[in-house]
């Protein structure tokens, strides 16, 4: 979700964009033979560059990390849940001081599934927006070097999809990740 919302910023400047562009066909801008497309693939660049694989894999520990201690108490809850279905040999106020035990333990569980997931979500964001400022002057730089006017993001399957179609030889992602490696080991 995210993604999709750095996605539809993107998408809100690139269609802005186009519609200058294609709004000026008489333009010398647009009539230029000299003008130059390209397209680039940011999730592409993250997930096959040096850097952003280092920070994906940062980011799955993370994740694992959260997801251990879940994992621990959801055998908690479980434990406690099986002592409820044993314990008829309980009194009727040790097996209801076990019940609120049992919901308050639920209910702290859930509380701190939405914690982490919270969590896990600004980081997600923090990386996405850090690393999409690396990526667009990696792309500047390469856009450069190649003489292109204009480089749209085309998204991916996982992404907002914005570009349908493409020449290979204009998809620039190749270079990106290159210079994206070059500039940040």
């Amino acid at each position: 979700m995210m993604k999709q919302l750095g996605r539809i910023a993107q998408l809100g400047a690139l269609l802005i964009l186009t519609q200058a562009v294609i709004g000026l066909p008489g333009s010398s801008l647009w009539a230029a033979s000299s003008f130059k497309l390209g397209v680039v693939d940011p999730q592409a660049v993250l997930e096959r560059s040096k850097a952003g694989k280092r920070a994906l894999a940062g980011m799955k520990q993370y994740a694992k990390a959260r997801q251990t201690i879940l994992t621990a108490d959801e055998e908690e809850l479980k434990q406690l849940e099986q002592e409820l279905k044993d314990g008829s040999s309980l009194s009727e106020q040790d097996r209801l001081k076990k019940q609120e035990r049992f919901r308050q333990k639920v209910q702290s569980y859930q509380q701190r599934v939405q914690e982490f997931n919270q969590e896990l979500g600004v980081k997600q964001k923090q990386l996405v927006d850090e690393y999409m400022k690396k990526i667009s002057a990696a792309t500047k730089v390469v856009a450069q070097k190649r003489g292109l006017a204009l480089v749209m993001d085309k998204g991916s399957e996982t992404t907002i999809k914005i570009v349908i179609y493409n020449r290979k030889s204009i998809d620039v992602t190749d270079q990106v990740v290159r210079e994206f490696d070059r500039r940040y080991k």
